[in-house]
């Protein structure tokens, strides 16, 4: 599919979602939603084996969700446009292959919000990042008040949170937002490698891993710990499994479906 505002490129089985309004700061209204969810929904279809998620030009990665959108909706229209963030959250959260945000510039808001819900997140030396919503007279609506906490601590999640701090890519990266920083000019390279390795991965094994983690954040721990012997016990048999094995124990390289 074709869009306006977004657009879905292919590297093999690498598929990169680039949000492009750079005019606007790759910020996310209406249609860009749409769009995303439908460029998530072919990635999942063609079988993407990794998803990169970044924005178009050298500023922003996404810089929030759309203000002149936001400004004039009710709550209805707001409740709504909540739902269709957290939707889109969760899908980058449980899609099956690891999503990486390659954060390139500006990261505020929504656009932060995106990020959090990736597997991993690569920010360039030029990013800076945010919880911005406060001083909109608003608060994180697509899932930053959950997933920053969990990912950087109580407390801090709360300063992010309640001043609205923007903070450059040296400190996300002291504080567990990213995990590497690099580049400005070798962000693109990086992430690129960073998912070619990824891809190369065995997919099913990725998958229940995934799903492992998740389910670690989500269901009490003795629950995620039933669900992690489950998945792993249940892949044995399969072509992968035992392809790694045979390798290992044959001393070559594994040849993963």
């Amino acid at each position: 599919m074709i869009w306006e505002t977004i657009r879905l490129d292919w590297d093999g089985d690498i598929a990169t979602l680039t949000i492009d309004r750079p005019d606007r700061m790759n910020s996310l209204n209406t249609d860009t939603l749409d769009a995303i969810e439908e460029a998530l929904d072919e990635a999942e279809a063609e079988g993407a084996r990794v998803v990169v998620l970044t924005g178009a030009g050298d500023k922003a990665f996404i810089a929030g969700a759309d203000i002149s959108y936001m400004k004039d909706i009710d709550t209805p229209a707001a409740q709504e446009y909540a739902e269709q963030g957290h939707r889109i959250a969760r899908r980058l959260e449980t899609f099956p292959a690891p999503t990486i945000a390659a954060i390139n510039g500006y990261c505020f808001g929504g656009g932060m919000e995106f990020s959090l819900a990736c597997d991993l997140r690569v920010a360039s030396e030029r990013a800076l990042m945010g919880q911005t919503e406060i001083d909109l007279g608003i608060m994180p609506g697509w899932g930053g008040s959950v997933r920053l906490p969990a990912l950087v601590g109580d407390e801090l999640a709360r300063r992010l949170i309640f001043f609205g701090e923007r903070i450059d890519a040296s400190d996300a990266h002291e504080y567990g937002i990213v995990g590497e920083v690099v580049a400005h000019d070798q962000l693109e390279s990086h992430v690129a490698e960073l998912a070619a390795d990824l891809a190369s991965k065995p997919r099913h094994a990725l998958h229940a891993a995934k799903d492992a983690i998740n389910m670690s954040h989500d269901a009490p721990r003795d629950a995620a710990l039933d669900f992690e012997a489950r998945v792993w016990s249940g892949l044995f048999g399969t072509h992968d499994q035992r392809e790694g094995m045979d390798a290992f124990v044959e001393k070559r390289d594994a040849e993963f479906e």
